[in-house]
């Protein structure tokens, strides 16, 4: 058996050292110099806490974001990799973009104001019955659409209609949207092209409400706003081509003006559906300058087809001339057949071509006489002088 107390070999005997617990935090950089490893003292600890506290608030209140705007959350991702992404960009754009945010309905932000007049409107229609029906039923067209607001908020449900829709009097009132294509004329306007050339252009655009809500709410007129864009976009894309472009490229043009109203005017929830130039006025000096270019140039090219022609047919009778050469009776039969051609018109006189062949011997027997009548005066004039040189002499 062991005694106790025990003895004092026992107490003199070295007693083992015991190694302090670790520190389930791990190692870190406790000062600032590049790998000074230390374990963490008390204010370390601090910081650390309050790092973790910091970064809890940042994750509620990134929570509270996604709640409020519409965002697209990544299902593939885990909640501990969500935590350490940072937001991109795009993600911040999209969160904070006017054009996404969805209209909450008013029942969850109401006050106890708009309860109380709710209430109030509720009560004033079932006192009024049957008067109260006629004005808190209302109807729209099938190309018509009603937006509603009560107590200058945007009711949930979107625009109604076609039909019958029901508005609580006093606190409702609507705006009907006309869904219809509407055209409009655009003002002439002087635009200045890319080659300094000043012209009147006027054009016609066709547009329709695509979201009547957007037209409503994004824009105060629509119809006015949609006007003025078409004559501002209508002189800038004008501005940025030549007076030949701009006459003989009009679709191109229309087509560039559509696309851009329509990027334009997309937000307010109106679709340009149509444009179409109308009509190049140009200056009157202009005019006169381009008609006499046009006209020298018709000139130009009448006189080479001309010209050509002529070649083309003093060709075509050499080779016939040459033909004819060939055989003597084409020329007979030619002339018989100018003969019949004359006497088919009913003429009263016909020239009738003698051949030349014919009348040879007669031209010859001409021109003998011709000459003896040429030589018989010169011999006349020789006796008269013989006879003037001898004046004693008598001739018999």
């Amino acid at each position: 058996m062991t005694e106790w107390p025990p003895s004092s070999s026992l107490l003199s005997a070295p007693l083992p050292r015991l190694s302090p617990l670790r520190s389930p935090t791990p190692w870190v950089n406790a000062g600032n110099r590049p790998g000074d490893l230390r374990r963490p003292n008390e204010s370390t600890r601090v910081s650390s806490a309050f790092e973790l506290v910091k970064k809890q608030q940042q994750q509620q209140q990134q929570l509270q974001e996604e709640n409020e705007y519409p965002t697209v959350a990544n299902n593939n991702h885990n909640s501990s990799t969500r935590e350490e992404q940072q937001p991109s960009s795009s993600s911040i754009g999209k969160m904070y973009d006017p054009s996404k945010w969805k209209a909450k309905p008013e029942a969850d932000s109401i006050g106890c104001v708009e309860v109380l007049a709710t209430v109030c409107s509720t009560i004033l229609m079932v006192l009024t019955l049957p008067i109260s029906i006629f004005l808190c039923f209302k109807v729209v067209q099938e190309y018509e659409r009603a937006v509603i607001f009560r107590l200058g908020r945007l009711r949930s449900g979107g625009a109604r209609g076609p039909g019958v829709f029901f508005v609580l009097p006093c606190i409702d009132n609507y705006c009907k949207v006309d869904l219809r294509t509407v055209s409009f004329d655009v003002p002439p306007q002087e635009v200045l092209t890319r080659d300094s050339v000043t012209v009147s252009v006027d054009a016609v655009v066709y547009y329709r409400i695509r979201d009547p809500l957007n037209a409503v709410v994004q824009v105060a007129n629509y119809s006015h706003s949609t006007r003025l864009l078409a004559a501002t976009t209508l002189r800038n894309v004008l501005g940025t081509r030549n007076l030949s472009e701009l006459l003989t490229e009009r679709e191109a043009i229309s087509h560039s003006m559509q696309v851009t109203l329509d990027e334009a005017t997309d937000p307010w929830g109106v679709q340009v559906e149509r444009v179409e130039i109308k009509d190049v006025s140009l200056p009157d000096s202009l005019q006169r300058s381009m008609a006499a270019e046009a006209e020298a140039a018709r000139e130009a090219r009448a006189k080479v087809i001309a010209a050509e022609g002529e070649m083309k047919s003093s060709r075509a009778l050499k080779e016939a001339s040459d033909i004819m050469c060939e055989s003597p009776a084409a020329l007979q039969l030619r002339y018989l057949q100018t003969l019949s051609s004359i006497a088919g018109e009913k003429n009263s006189t016909i020239v009738f071509p003698l051949p030349i062949e014919l009348i040879g011997p007669l031209m010859n027997i001409t021109s003998s006489i011709t000459s003896k009548m040429a030589a018989t005066p010169s011999s006349t004039a020789t006796t008269t002088a013989v006879a003037d040189s001898r004046p004693g002499e008598v001739i018999d």
